[in-house]
């Protein structure tokens, strides 16, 4: 059984040294602490959870505070949960994965336990009631998602305003004067779900600017509703060239719903999505769309929170990382049609 003297000789540093690396408890340098984690991966070391806890104070377990709705689009949350269960994997940290409705009790029975080391919460709500509780507690967190009030806490979380302003500047670059965004379903709104309306708002702001008329709708998350919600608004709005989608469900539905009615993209009408890459792989979407970025930001929110767990990071200093929104360009914009 492989022990901590032959990891610490497979990295080239002493026996506790190798402990500290894994430990936290001691500041060690990023190269020898990379040493000490190669060789736990390669020679397959797992620690005694017990007897580390009792050691260090460490579980070496973050909880995964998820909210799952069914008015939301389910595959898409997957993508987030992968980013931070690998990534916090690599680090040498197992993830609890918790998705009871009542997040306020749940949070406060797993912090009141010390069964975890910190938390990370995702699908974040403006209000969301999960976060008095939070700041409440002993342990460190990292949100994915932004609250109207991040005080306190490191938040990670694409731009949403800027993605806004960016599907709308793209399109007029290319000559579009009427477009259509679908977003998620309106009580998403309703529950505190900002990134919906930071995205409709800039983006309709930006039209304003443009001069160009944007027609803004809500669609539902499941089929075959979503596929209805898209015919219903291409029936309303015939003269739009271009398509916005804020809505996981609505991108899925429709490459048959463009073919039911005959119509390619970008000939015919031009898309721009807003998606994870592997979103796009997993439902063969050839829309160009900006990057969700659900495995960065899984990933940096892992970072963080294990750079609090290992004292690394400023006790009193609290980041708001958002990522700024790039298209990832699959063919589906161009100029409009010329008009009849």
């Amino acid at each position: 059984m492989v022990n901590i003297g032959d990891v610490a000789r497979a990295a080239g540093v002493s026996r506790s040294t190798a402990s500290y690396a894994l430990s936290g408890k001691r500041t060690i340098s990023p190269a020898v602490r990379q040493n000490v984690e190669r060789a736990v991966r390669e020679l397959g070391y797992i620690p005694n959870a017990g007897a580390r806890a009792l050691a260090t104070s460490r579980t070496d377990v973050i909880a995964l505070l998820g909210q799952f709705f069914d008015d939301e689009f389910a595959p898409a949350m997957l993508q987030y949960i992968l980013g931070i269960t690998d990534r916090a994997r690599e680090l040498g940290f197992d993830t609890l994965l918790v998705t009871e409705s009542d997040g306020v009790g749940a949070l406060t029975r797993i912090a009141s336990s010390r069964m975890v080391d910190g938390f990370v919460l995702l699908n974040v709500s403006e209000s969301d009631e999960r976060l008095a509780a939070l700041r409440s507690v002993p342990q460190p967190a990292a949100l994915v998602g932004l609250p109207a009030d991040p005080r306190g806490v490191d938040a990670f979380d694409l731009d949403f305003d800027a993605a806004g302003r960016l599907m709308v500047d793209r399109l007029h670059e290319t000559g579009h004067r009427e477009m259509i965004l679908v977003s998620q379903p309106e009580h998403v709104v309703e529950r505190g779900g900002a990134y919906v309306w930071r995205l409709a708002d800039a983006a309709r702001a930006r039209a304003k600017e443009h001069g160009i008329r944007l027609h803004h709708v809500f669609g539902s998350s499941h089929q075959p509703d979503i596929g209805r919600d898209l015919d219903a608004v291409l029936d309303a709005h015939p003269a739009a060239t271009g398509l916005l989608l804020n809505n996981e469900a609505a991108a899925a539905a429709l490459p048959s719903v463009l073919a039911t009615r005959g119509l390619s993209t970008p000939s015919d009408i031009s898309v721009i999505g807003r998606y994870s890459d592997e979103f796009a792989r997993t439902f063969s979407l050839p829309f160009s769309a900006i990057d969700s970025a659900a495995d960065l930001l899984g990933r940096r929110a892992v970072e963080r929170l294990v750079s609090r767990v290992r004292s690394e990071a400023p006790a009193h200093s609290h980041v708001v990382d958002l990522i700024a929104p790039l298209i990832d360009d699959r063919g589906s914009i161009a100029a409009p049609p010329p008009r009849h």
